[in-house]
């Protein structure tokens, strides 16, 4: 015999189940419909380098990311940014910034040089293109910029010796022969000075000032 309260038990029971199945149907079919997104399907990358674009976008674009620039290329930059505008004391902060993290970084440091020379720091000028030239004696751009730099400092001889090197490294580049000509003519040597304007002139027709100094000394 069926209890008090079979009857609306049974009922109740029976009508949680049909919800329970609905839920349940309509769960698994929006699961297993064509239109949800299949990870690895619907917005696969074509390659390691490609991000899918903002959850936010109305279309979604794949694109490659920015590359992130190092510490020192930064600095570098900024460096950059501040000889342009010919401001070398931020330029000497930058520089010397990048020198801390890469010391041997001949980009830099040719930089440096060139940086310190017009902040009139030719003493540490001096070190710094001896430094390049102890990584790189080839390094021809580096014995020519040492070689002015020592003739600043009244290093004559010295500075001889590298304006040589210079033009051995690189024979047929017309301004190592006119900085080497200028050396000489400050230090009174006028006539070899003007045959190394001539040696110039006849590499590069375009050195207007090498023109003018062989006018005054012929």
């Amino acid at each position: 015999m069926p209890t008090k309260y079979g009857d609306p038990m049974s009922t109740f029971q029976f009508l949680l189940f049909l919800i329970s199945a609905v839920v349940f149907y309509l769960f698994f079919k929006q699961l297993f419909s064509s239109s949800y997104p299949k990870r690895g399907i619907d917005f696969e990358a074509q390659n390691e380098n490609e991000q899918i674009g903002g959850v936010t976008e109305m279309n979604k674009t794949f694109s490659t990311p920015t590359p992130q620039l190092s510490r020192v290329q930064q600095l570098n930059s900024m460096a950059d940014v501040a000889i342009e505008k010919g401001d070398y004391t931020e330029a000497d902060k930058a520089l010397s910034s990048a020198l801390i993290l890469e010391s041997d970084n001949l980009e830099i440091l040719l930089k440096y040089g060139f940086v310190l020379i017009n902040l009139k720091k030719f003493q540490e000028a001096k070190e710094t293109y001896k430094q390049i030239i102890k990584l790189n004696p080839s390094e021809d751009m580096a014995h020519v910029a040492l070689a002015n730099v020592l003739h600043k400092l009244k290093e004559d001889e010295e500075a001889i010796k590298h304006h040589k090197i210079a033009i051995d490294l690189d024979k047929k580049y017309a301004p190592h022969y006119y900085n080497y000509a200028n050396t000489l003519y400050d230090m009174q040597r006028k006539e070899e000075a003007l045959a190394l304007y001539k040696q110039a002139l006849e590499l590069d027709s375009s050195l207007e000032e090498a023109k003018k100094m062989i006018s005054e000394l012929s």
